[in-house]
């Protein structure tokens, strides 16, 4: 079987969906990894763009990820896109993965560019004739979904969840690996937080650990 995870940035994979990725490619499944956005000068300087590109080819292999698609638009600059530009790329590593199960951000976190991530794929991953997508859920990102207003559309609501009780400590080598991005506790983004979020999703369906989703669509042939 084969699986796409789009990622906004760099880690939002981990943060998401690392012990679920691990788990299907222990299992023999094919993951692609789709990252829609790269850091560009002078906002970031580029010794800080060389580390996170080395750091994703680190996390690959932690992963067992078969292949990574870069975009590069621009970070936190998405909606300076054409909304049609960055459906119509989405869809095309769809068009080439052809994968069955399709993994992206949540609408209503707080980062805007996970927002028009959200809207492009759900766009790209419309039940038409011949696409090979079956299922698509939208993964939960610390800082990010979990700082989200207060707003109806905002709200997570997870009716989907993967038990990482075996792959959780692969998550977190994969979060390491982002060694940039590793805050400290208590920042949603430390190991700890990354940790006791598991802990507890897992606890709600009686596992160890476990990674919460919501589903956007399933299709049954």
């Amino acid at each position: 079987m084969k699986h796409l995870v789009i990622a906004p940035h760099p880690d939002d994979e981990v943060l998401g969906c690392g012990g679920t990725i691990a788990r299907h490619t222990l299992a023999g499944d094919e993951v692609y990894l789709c990252i829609v956005t790269k850091a560009y000068p002078p906002e970031w300087p580029e010794p800080e763009i060389k580390e996170r590109k080395a750091e994703v080819l680190r996390v690959n292999k932690i992963l067992g990820i078969k292949k990574t698609f870069s975009l590069d638009l621009p970070t936190a600059r998405l909606d300076t896109i054409p909304q049609k530009e960055l459906n119509d790329s989405i869809a095309g590593v769809i068009e080439e993965v052809k994968p069955e199960v399709v993994y992206i951000p949540h609408k209503g976190d707080v980062n805007k560019d996970h927002k028009l991530v959200f809207s492009a794929a759900v766009v790209a991953t419309r039940p038409r004739p011949g696409i090979a997508v079956r299922k698509v859920v939208c993964y939960e990102t610390l800082s990010e979904t979990d700082w989200a207003p207060p707003l109806v559309e905002s709200v997570f609501i997870p009716n989907s969840y993967v038990d990482i009780s075996d792959t959780l400590e692969v998550k977190l080598k994969a979060m390491t690996g982002y060694a940039s991005e590793i805050k400290k506790f208590p920042h949603p983004r430390s190991l700890e937080a990354i940790t006791a979020l598991a802990r507890q999703r897992g606890a709600g369906v009686g596992v160890g650990a476990a990674e919460a989703f919501m589903l956007v669509r399933e299709i049954w042939d």
